[in-house]
C-alpha cells in the first residue's frame, strides 16, 4: 500500500501555521518597542518570551514538513514559479529556527543582567546581525509572495487564499503602526491562507487516488 503522505504534510502545515499564531499572541513586546522597553519586558515577562521562541522553533519544524503539500498543487501548471517560491520559502521558514534559538539566548542575557540598553542599541546595529535577521524576513515574505503568485497560475486554491498572503506581505511596512491587534490579525490571515492550501492539496491528493483507482476499459 503506497503511502499517503500529503495529508501529514498538510496537518503540518496548519500546525506550523498556527504556531505562529500563538507565537505572535505570546509576544509580549509591542512593534517598534524601545530599547528600554524591551529589555524590560523580556526581563519581566520571561516565561512568555520563552513560549514565544518554542512557538517560533515549533513553526519552523511543522512548516518544513508542510513544505511537500504546498509543493504538490504546483504538479501541473506553475510548477517552476512553484519550486522556486518553496524553496525561497523554505529559507526563511528555517532561518525562523535560528530566530528562535536568537530570542531564547537574548532572554538568557537579560535573566543574568547581562545587556543593557545601550549594547543593545550597539548589537542590533551589527551589520552581520542585520544581515541574518534581514535576509530571513526576506526569505520569508517573498516567498510567501512567490507561493501567492504561484497559486493564482496553478489555479489550484480559491482565489481568497492567494489574496490573504498578498495582503500579509503587503502590511510588512506598516508594522509599527497597525499595533498588536494589527499584528495578530495578520498572522491569522496568513493562518486562514495555509489553511486553504493544506485542504486544497488534500483535496486534489484524494482527487488523483479516486482517479488512479478507476478500472480502465
Amino acid at each position: 500500500m503506497k503511502w499517503d503522505w500529503i495529508p501529514l504534510s498538510a496537518s503540518a502545515l496548519v500546525i506550523g501555521v498556527m504556531a505562529l499564531v500563538f507565537g505572535a499572541l505570546l509576544n509580549p513586546i509591542a512593534p517598534g518597542a524601545a530599547s528600554a522597553d524591551t529589555v524590560a519586558k523580556v526581563a519581566m515577562e520571561s516565561g512568555r518570551f520563552l513560549g514565544m521562541s518554542v512557538m517560533y522553533f515549533l513553526a519552523s519544524v511543522s512548516l518544513t514538513l508542510g513544505l511537500p503539500s504546498i509543493l504538490s498543487l504546483f504538479t501541473v501548471r506553475a510548477r517552476r514559479i512553484g519550486v522556486l517560491a518553496v524553496v525561497v520559502f523554505a529559507i526563511g521558514v528555517i532561518g525562523t529556527s535560528g530566530y528562535a534559538m536568537l530570542l531564547v539566548f537574548f532572554r538568557d542575557l537579560v535573566q543574568e543582567d547581562a545587556i543593557r540598553v545601550a549594547s543593545l542599541e550597539e548589537v542590533t546595529g551589527d551589520l552581520g546581525l542585520g544581515a541574518f535577521l534581514w535576509g530571513w524576513v526576506g526569505a520569508f515574505y517573498l516567498g510567501l509572495l512567490l507561493i501567492a503568485v504561484a497559486l493564482l497560475v496553478a489555479r489550484r486554491t480559491h482565489v481568497w487564499v492567494p489574496v490573504l498572503m498578498i495582503a500579509f506581505v503587503a502590511t510588512l511596512p506598516f508594522a509599527e503602526k497597525i499595533g498588536r491587534v494589527g499584528q495578530v490579525a495578520q498572522v491569522m490571515a496568513l493562518a486562514f491562507a495555509f489553511t486553504g492550501i493544506a485542504m486544497a492539496a488534500v483535496h486534489h491528493e484524494g482527487r488523483s487516488r479516486s482517479a488512479a483507482a478507476q478500472p480502465a476499459y
